[in-house]
């Protein structure tokens, strides 16, 4: 088994090299560069994601104690101070656009979402992250507080970030909305909340065939033009087709619209959905909104596993890099997933990656063998004696 390369070298493997070498150049990444490449950054900060680790001195240690198997990753050498150079100099913008070359790659073999229309289903949601306002004064966000705000466009088709824009943390949800051209194409469905709700930017998304799903705000001004039966049994109220009577909403949205009411089995809450979608049924629409949950999954996820609330570095710079490769790690796990079959969850996945991962084991083997059997797939070490 000598042959074999690490986990991490082959998971190396899997990532375009050819086109990160492409955005180094575009953004001069390597500049009078002795031996510390961009991609030997991207390597180390990918480690420090998969083994979960905190702060500088804690991943240099780390990689000096497997300094036996860095041939196999390519590794030449890791100093704290050169590290930190890099992650404060060197253009974030190179693991940004990285992200979306493995996100293409990741979106050929991502398993449909679990409902039986084919339109593509996304969420938009922004979630916060909390920084120490005396280390990160440029991310200030209230008089004693810092924070980011992550935007995300979530495909429910493999439940993957498809788009990430990251802001200070006053940057409302609409406006950055507004602001980005989303990848999002005709007859798609997107689920938002309340905070999205601006009329000029729904019929925008109308006129461009894409359906949304939301929740009507309580002081909606409208009339009903148009009633159809319910499932009372579903716990549906009403199906109707309304046009909006407020002064500015009517000239925003002078289109008609549909209204879904549910009452909730268990807390008998009541709920009324915003759609300019009139060809599901009132039941789907409801599941639509309902389905929104996963992103708040998916926040918590990433929060608890992926290092993007400690940063190893201060500077704005430093920070997105940080995010950008986590991120990374997050779509080159799905991958894993997705392409092998592997039934278990991704947080298994990670919590194997995280103890064998400068192991050299094959891949294959190692996801396919049950856990007590891993320790049979590693290559066997010599013992020496230290007497």
């Amino acid at each position: 088994m000598s042959h074999l390369n690490t986990i991490y070298n082959q998971l190396l493997h899997l990532t375009p090299r050819h086109h990160f070498e492409n955005l180094v150049k575009r953004y001069n990444g390597d500049y009078y560069v002795k031996y510390f490449t961009c991609w030997q950054q991207f390597i180390i900060l990918l480690y420090a994601q998969v083994r979960g680790k905190d702060s500088l001195r804690d991943i240099e240690t780390s990689l000096k104690a497997q300094s036996s198997r860095w041939y196999h990753i390519g590794l030449k050498d890791v100093k704290r101070s050169t590290l930190s150079d890099a992650n404060n100099q060197r253009d974030y913008r190179i693991y940004e656009e990285f992200f979306y070359a493995l996100l293409q790659k990741c979106k050929n073999i991502t398993p449909k979402h679990k409902f039986r229309f084919k339109n593509p289903l996304y969420t938009l949601d922004a979630t916060v992250i909390d920084l120490c306002l005396s280390l990160f004064p440029w991310a200030k966000f209230r008089k004693k507080k810092g924070a980011l705000k992550l935007h995300y466009l979530y495909e429910h088709s493999g439940s993957i970030p498809s788009f990430l824009v990251v802001t200070d943390a006053k940057q409302h949800e609409i406006k950055v909305a507004k602001g980005q051209d989303l990848p999002i194409v005709s007859d798609s469905i997107i689920s938002v909340d309340r905070a999205y709700i601006d009329y000029k930017w729904l019929y925008l998304l109308k006129k461009s065939r894409v359906s949304f799903v939301t929740l009507a705000k309580k002081n909606l001004k409208h009339e009903v033009i148009g009633q159809h039966e319910v499932d009372k049994k579903k716990g549906l109220l009403f199906d109707q087709t309304i046009k909006l009577t407020g002064y500015y909403q009517s000239r925003y949205y002078p289109e008609e619209l549909r209204l879904v009411g549910l009452i909730e089995s268990e807390t008998k809450k009541e709920f009324v959905f915003l759609t300019n979608n009139f060809t599901l049924s009132a039941y789907t629409i409801t599941q639509i909104y309902k389905a929104r949950w996963q992103i708040k999954l998916f926040f918590k996820w990433i929060k608890q596993n992926l290092k993007i609330k400690s940063f190893v570095g201060t500077s704005r710079n430093a920070v997105l890099t940080q995010i950008w490769v986590a991120m990374c790690y997050y779509l080159l796990l799905s991958y894993i997933k997705y392409q092998t079959k592997y039934s278990y969850s991704l947080l298994e996945l990670s919590r194997i990656f995280s103890e064998v991962v400068l192991e050299r084991i094959s891949l294959i083997d190692l996801l396919s063998c049950r856990h007590y059997n891993i320790s049979k797939a590693r290559e066997p070490d010599l013992q020496h004696s230290l007497f």
